[in-house]
């Protein structure tokens, strides 16, 4: 499978819900597969909060591939033989697209604070502006979990009949308190760390030694994305060997697993970014801008297909089948589809057991379903 990254730029401004505009901006994506002749076999890619572009393969001297490897790619439940994918970073992200250390024009400098609040439906309209740049009109599906499938909900409402399938995992019709509370822990870490500097750190200092503040939000984070039940088979109740049961800095495993995902995580995501799209998710709700979600849920033209994860505690599988109650009530029932994955993994089961639910996306795909 052929791995082809490109940037696109923008010069013209990109006018924002907030009343904000971006301008000028870029737009970091990466395709697999060939587009075909008509433009027919386009298959959208979004990633959730610490994603990226890079969704599939491996870059030469990679150890990890993509982070949706195991879904997309030659022979895989999206098939790189026959589909054309691509996923573009999202603004405010930090591998490539605008976002708050670009520099900020005319100058050189960062935009750090002054870049503007961006929500899913402004990382929503940036994509479609690019794929109208690359004659993409119309697409088979939009697939995205998480963070990835809010941007595909939007999709559905904001460009009704853009993608024949919304294929939408571990998402939400709007974010509630529970997840809000996460990301507050992860906000008041980072802003209150001495090393943040206000803002004005200097991102090389932070490859080296990271930050506590993201590294103790991410550990939040790391909780609300497992549950009771795989730490417990992933931990257990034990102890790292060497270290003292009564040493008062002795580490249980699952500790030692939060502090080292955490600090290793603040090396390489930065921490304006995830302030900025930790913000995005706190704000979305598909019925802004509609007196209701029933008016929002009216625009869809696209079959959407809404998959939970039975113990998934960040967006709970009743919040994706919520939107197919309300579909069947508006009298769209034709356009909708709740599918529940038997998983006590947690929220990232949409990452991790795709095993799972890698049949059920190839039926869809492949219009099997």
């Amino acid at each position: 499978m052929e791995i082809v990254t490109k940037t696109a730029k923008f010069t013209n401004p990109l006018y924002l819900e907030s009343g904000r505009i971006l301008e000028p901006y870029e737009i970091i994506y990466e395709t697999y597969g060939e587009l075909n002749e008509d433009r027919s076999n386009v298959i959208v890619i979004c990633h959730a909060l610490s994603g990226s572009h890079h969704a599939a393969g491996r870059y030469e001297g990679d150890r990890k591939p993509g982070w949706w490897d195991g879904l997309i790619g030659d022979g895989k439940a999206i098939d790189t033989k026959k589909w054309f994918v691509i996923c573009t970073n999202t603004i405010g992200s930090c591998f490539g697209s605008t976002g708050p250390m670009s520099p900020m024009y005319p100058s050189d400098e960062p935009y750090r604070f002054k870049f503007p609040v961006i929500t899913i439906k402004d990382m929503v309209k940036a994509q479609k502006i690019l794929f109208a740049k690359l004659g993409i009109d119309r697409v088979h599906a939009v697939v995205g979990g998480s963070m990835g499938g809010m941007q595909a909900l939007r999709f559905a409402v904001d460009f009704p009949g853009f993608a024949k399938k919304i294929v939408a995992l571990a998402a939400t019709y709007a974010t509630r308190p529970w997840v809000i509370a996460f990301n507050e822990i992860a906000k008041e870490a980072i802003i209150k760390d001495p090393d943040f500097k206000k803002g004005n750190y200097d991102p090389k200092d932070l490859k080296e030694k990271g930050l506590t503040g993201l590294a103790v939000g991410r550990m939040a984070g790391h909780i609300s994305f497992l549950s009771h039940y795989s730490m417990d088979r992933k931990f257990g109740r034990d102890y790292v060997p060497n270290e003292g049961l009564y040493e008062l800095f002795g580490h249980f495993q699952v500790e030692r697993y939060l502090e080292y995902n955490g600090y290793n995580f603040s090396k390489w995501f930065d921490p304006l970014s995830y302030l900025y799209i930790t913000k995005a998710i706190n704000l979305f709700d598909l019925s802004t801008g509609y007196e209701s979600l029933e008016e929002a849920l009216m625009r869809v033209k696209s079959k959407l297909y809404l998959i939970g994860f039975e113990k998934d505690m960040l967006f709970l599988p009743e919040e994706m089948e919520y939107i197919d109650q309300k579909m069947r009530q508006i009298g769209k029932e034709d356009l909708s589809e709740y599918y529940e994955v038997k998983s006590d993994y947690g929220h990232d089961a949409f990452l991790v057991e795709l095993d799972k639910f890698n049949e059920y996306i190839n039926d869809v795909i492949e219009d099997k379903r």
